[in-house]
């Protein structure tokens, strides 16, 4: 019986997308392995957000051949999409395969032999304007919380990103489809589901044609049963209208925590990233957030040493920042990238500069986050808690995104516990005490009592 691993790089999409392939993959006939248990396929799904992001396929492909030298290792993803042919140089790997392909790569794939040294790797990447259609994807079985991809691609133009290069326009599954995943995701006991796209907040382009929107998707999943909690990955300010905030602080699905990216606080860098909006937009959808939800958890995207953003720019966004009720903050130096508008912008910020520069925000993320776990203390929450990364401590969030810590205990894998919030550890994570008791697994059980005698 063959064994396939998988590494995901990049975001919560790709995760979904990396599960999806990995149930082709079972129904095929393969074993789900670890490097460590020498695979005979390695799958890589890759990112191009940054140029760090590039630089890791390779890395991890070396890496992964020093466990699994005899693994074909096959590479998809948005960089699969850019930049084949510089894959295909880099030793080891046997197959590329775009955004069009990566679905049906076992129809392309019978002979699972590793090439030669001197083969060439194989390369199925058609062009990215060709018609695509949506391939619904959701994560399973790695953990508690499911990814659940409702929407890709992407029909903005911003100056800086290769997304639209990479993954296509727009385009959504329906809403039926949608509902309908999400009650098989909650025939699987699963507690909470993370809607993901490319722009979220654009859900409804089906064949090429508006024919739903974001609002009406949320209000169908309100009603599926057996899901506890939905919680939104990501959204664009300008897509983030008021009768979504409205809707999510009365629902009591849907949790009370955006992510909404800004990328600058300063209005004349948005126009130059050729953004949707301005920091007023940005700020109104904040208080207006803040008003209905007082202990909502709000994180921040931005990047930091885009071409021609002065220090005066930059402080603009580091004040911005600092006045805004938010929680925290995922900071990104700006990379140049092929084929982008920003790529040719002059007034280049030295590298040394956007590290700078991005170490500041990452400062100020860190206190903006402890104030806020400061601001629930002593404060009684709900949390859903993951399978413990060892036998020694375990995970949780609570509805507002709070990341709480707990000695291991294996029944409360995948329960929404009630816990009172009483303080904060060295390594920043808030220690909970339980305060409604959870009943031992029958594996406790046994063990207490083969303890006792």
């Amino acid at each position: 019986m063959k064994k396939v691993a998988f590494h995901t790089l990049g975001c919560k999409l790709n995760f979904a997308e990396t599960s999806a392939i990995g149930r082709l993959f079972t129904e095929a006939g393969f074993v789900s392995v670890t490097l460590a248990q020498r695979p005979h396929v390695f799958v890589l799904n890759t990112c191009s957000v940054t140029e760090n992001a590039d630089h890791k396929c390779a890395k991890i492909v070396r890496e992964a051949l020093k466990m699994a030298p005899e693994a074909f290792v096959i590479v998809i993803g948005c960089y699969a999409q850019l930049k084949p042919e510089a894959i295909a140089a880099i030793p080891g790997v046997d197959a590329i395969f775009g955004t069009h392909e990566k679905f049906k790569l076992l129809d392309w794939i019978t002979d699972w032999h590793k090439k030669k040294s001197d083969e060439l790797a194989t390369i199925q990447v058609t062009s990215i304007k060709e018609k695509l259609t949506f391939s619904p994807s959701y994560s399973i079985g790695d953990r508690t919380r499911t990814f659940l991809k409702v929407q890709d691609g992407c029909s903005y133009a911003c100056s800086f990103c290769t997304i639209p290069l990479a993954r296509g326009p727009s385009r959504s599954a329906t809403i039926a489809e949608v509902v309908a995943q999400a009650r098989t995701i909650a025939h699987k006991k699963v507690k909470e589901i993370v809607l993901t796209g490319v722009n979220l907040g654009d859900f409804g382009m089906v064949d090429n044609k508006r024919q739903t929107s974001f609002f009406e998707l949320i209000q169908a999943l309100d009603k599926v049963e057996g899901i506890e909690r939905f919680r939104i990955s990501s959204i664009e300010p300008n897509l983030l209208r008021g009768e979504i905030i409205d809707f999510v602080a009365k629902s009591k699905r849907f949790v009370p925590h955006f992510h909404i990216p800004l990328q600058s606080g300063s209005d004349k860098i948005l126009k130059l990233m050729r953004r949707r909006y301005l920091t007023a937009l940005y700020q109104e959808r904040v208080a207006q957030i803040k008003e209905q939800m007082p202990s909502c958890c709000i994180g921040v995207d931005v990047l930091v040493g885009f071409p021609g953003e002065t220090e005066a720019d930059f402080l603009e966004t580091y004040h911005f920042l600092n006045e805004l009720a938010i929680a925290y903050i995922h900071v990104f130096p700006y990379s140049e990238r092929d084929h982008t508008k920003a790529a040719s912008m002059p007034d280049v910020v030295p590298q040394k500069e956007r590290v700078r520069r991005a170490r500041m925000l990452r400062i100020l993320s860190e206190k903006k986050l402890t104030y806020f776990y400061n601001q629930h203390l002593g404060q009684t929450a709900t949390v859903l808690f993951e399978y413990g990364t060892d036998d020694k401590v375990m995970e949780g969030f609570t509805e507002n995104y709070i990341r709480v810590q707990l000695p291991y205990q294996q029944r409360l894998t995948n329960k929404l516990c009630k816990v009172l919030l009483k303080e904060i550890n060295p390594e920043g994570v808030v220690v909970p005490a339980l305060l409604q008791p959870v009943q031992p697994t029958s594996t406790e059980v046994d063990y207490l009592k083969k303890k006792t005698h």
